[in-house]
Order: C-alpha cells, then sequence, then structure tokens
C-alpha cells in the first residue's frame, strides 16, 4: 500500500515535519540515522535504503537533535520503491505499536511547534 492510497482522514493524529531523525536498533544494525520526512505521535515516514515488507516489525531509535532519544517498536504498514536519484531506496510509513509513557511524552515534545 502507498501513501497515496491511505485515506488522510484515517489517520488518528496529525503528522508534521520536525527534527527527528531514526535508525533500527540492533548491535547488528549498521544503518546511520535517516531524517524521519514526517511523524505524529501514532507513526512516522522515513526513507530507507534497505528493503522493507509490510507487517515487519523494527524496534527503532528515534533521536530528537538535543541528545534525547526515545526507543519504539513499529510496524511496517506501507513501501514505496523510489526512483533512481531520490534520497534513499524506499519511502517507508511506520505505524508505532508499543511505545513506553516516558518516550511518548518525548515523542509528543519533539512534535509541539517551535
Amino acid at each position: 500500500m502507498s501513501p497515496d492510497s491511505q485515506s488522510l482522514d484515517r489517520r488518528r493524529f496529525r503528522r508534521i515535519a520536525a527534527p527527528i531523525s531514526v535508525r533500527p536498533v540492533s548491535f547488528l544494525a549498521r544503518a546511520i540515522p535517516r531524517r524521519v520526512n514526517d511523524a505524529s505521535l501514532g507513526g512516522l515516514r522515513a526513507y530507507s535504503d534497505e528493503p522493507r515488507r509490510p507487517g515487519e516489525r523494527l524496534e527503532l531509535e528515534l533521536s530528537f537533535g538535543d541528545g534525547v532519544s526515545a526507543t519504539v517498536l513499529a510496524e511496517v504498514v506501507w513501501v514505496e520503491r523510489l526512483q533512481d536519484g531520490a534520497p534513499a531506496r524506499y519511502d517507508v510509513g511506520l505505524r508505532f505499536i508499543d511505545v513506553s509513557a516516558a518516550d511518548q511524552e518525548r515523542i509528543a515534545r519533539a512534535l509541539e511547534p517551535r
């Protein structure tokens, strides 16, 4: 499912551009942090060079640029392959499925208007 096929009114949370970067959590993860394209309290959209599939679950570290970070468990909702010359190979939509209360608060603070 691509972002174009998702109905905007199905979203529970407003998505905004925020200074957040994301990377998979694992001692094997060599991925450099990627800038989040947009985020909400319920999920995010980011680029990836790694192939992902809908339903895949990932533990992610979100970094907020002020030394603060949060760890979430997210599920891949959709993946769109990008054209050559794009910033990455894939655009990926992720839904948060497990976030601690403290990390939810950190995300909320990062999404506040500056």
